[in-house]
């Protein structure tokens, strides 16, 4: 039907410019001397030539015969067919894929377009997972499974390194942002032995400052458990730690985890630091226990330096460190300790009882000079040098840590070497 219309309309185009022209002479005239009627797309039908399957052939010599029609385009595919069946076969977002399946028909429907396999077979695979959707909602299976992808997700963009692990950092520094760290033996030179992990409180993101602050003071308090002697730390030795970033925290990432490096980072460490019940005697534990409840003491000074500057202040620390010195009295009386440390001991333990009636009576003085007066005596009386020979007899470190020795009560181990976020 198509090719006959445009023929007609063709020859009726054509027909203001044809005009009567008598035949040549000669047996070729047609019968009747006219030549035949114009055939399709105007052509005139040659001599003595039947017409074609599709019409007269053309008149005249160098044009082609006219071929068969082409067969109409085929209707595009639906694109909603094609996205319901992705849908459907990789079972994501099922319910969206049921939808579009749906649209994709009423559009075939309308326009004539094909896909229609497409749409139902991305219904039926996202029917199917639609269904097992709500099976696992019901099931509690769903809560599960996404337990498991944060989880994975987690361990993809974040790492751990466990309390006595040492590692060393693909970047050569223990400072910045670690995205790895390749765990080797204690024995062998390393970057870094972590000494404590915790983890901080849910809640949305605080901040690096409010992260790294929490990190400074957490792990000076969590050393004493891993190197419970911290005259066996080196002064070269600083704290540091791994903190989540915010792309971390939003996973779930909570852990901060504490750890010593060398200060210069090219230097590295080698061995472990830590002495603790795992590789402590008794009669070390004991005394490396009562020790620490002292420390704490001496180390709650009030920020005043001067007993001038703020009298009350000192007059608790004073009774504070007295308290800490009679249950560490109380604690070396009460161990039974070997024949080796037994003298040493007996004899520290003496001073400590005498320093803690000095430092009972500076925080009952009056006045600042009373203060001064006692303080120095007790403060003499436990000195850490007083403490080497004890030291000795139970074969803990004896060298001296330099911030002992600073003036300024600033020395090794006394600040923060930093931290890297992971």
């Amino acid at each position: 039907m198509r090719l006959s219309y445009v023929s007609s309309c063709s020859a009726r185009t054509r027909s203001t410019v044809l005009v009567d022209i008598p035949p040549p002479p000669g047996p070729q005239q047609p019968p009747g001397g006219q030549y035949p009627p114009p055939g399709p797309y105007g052509a005139q039908p040659g001599h003595g030539q039947a017409p074609g399957p599709y019409g007269y052939q053309p008149w005249g010599q160098g044009h082609p015969p006219y071929g068969p029609p082409l067969p109409p385009p085929a209707p595009p595919v639906n694109g909603f067919a094609i996205a319901a069946l992705v849908l459907g076969i990789l079972c994501f977002l099922p319910l969206i894929g049921l939808i579009l399946g749906f649209i994709a028909l009423a559009q075939i429907k309308k326009k004539g377009e094909r896909g229609k396999g497409m749409a139902l077979a991305g219904m039926i695979l996202s029917g199917l997972g639609t269904a097992f959707l709500v099976f696992a909602f019901a099931s509690g299976g769903a809560a599960e499974f996404w337990e498991g992808f944060k989880e994975g997700a987690q361990e993809g963009a974040t790492f751990s390194v466990d309390k006595g692990e040492c590692f060393d950092s693909p970047e050569g520094s223990l400072e910045g942002v670690a995205y790895d760290v390749d765990k080797v033996p204690c024995e062998d030179k390393h970057d870094g032995e972590v000494f404590a992990n915790f983890q901080m409180d849910d809640g949305s993101f605080p901040g690096d400052a409010a992260i790294t602050e929490t990190a400074d003071e957490k792990c000076y308090t969590l050393q004493p458990a891993y190197a419970m002697d911290s005259w066996a730390v080196p002064d070269n030795v600083d704290i540091y730690y791994f903190t989540p970033t915010r792309q971390s925290w939003g996973l779930g990432d909570r852990e901060i985890s504490c750890l010593f490096g060398n200060k210069e980072p090219s230097a590295g460490l080698t061995g472990s630091l830590r002495n603790d019940e795992t590789t402590l005697d008794a009669d070390q534990i004991a005394y490396l226990k009562a020790e620490q409840i002292h420390n704490e003491a001496m180390e709650s000074a009030p920020a005043e330096e001067y007993v001038e500057d703020d009298l009350p202040g000192h007059k608790q620390w004073a009774t504070r460190v007295s308290g800490a010195l009679t249950e560490q009295v109380g604690m070396l009386r009460a161990h039974d300790w070997g024949a080796a440390a037994q003298g040493p001991v007996t004899a520290l333990v003496k001073d400590l009882d005498t320093a803690r009636k000095e430092w009972q009576q500076a925080g009952r003085a009056t006045d600042a000079d009373v203060f001064y007066e006692h303080y120095e005596k007790g403060a003499n009386l436990t000195d850490p040098k007083q403490t080497i020979t004890a030291r000795k007899a139970l074969g803990l470190a004896t060298n001296l840590p330099t911030y002992y020795e600073d003036e300024n009560g600033e020395g090794g181990g006394g600040t923060g070497g930093g931290g890297a976020e992971v």
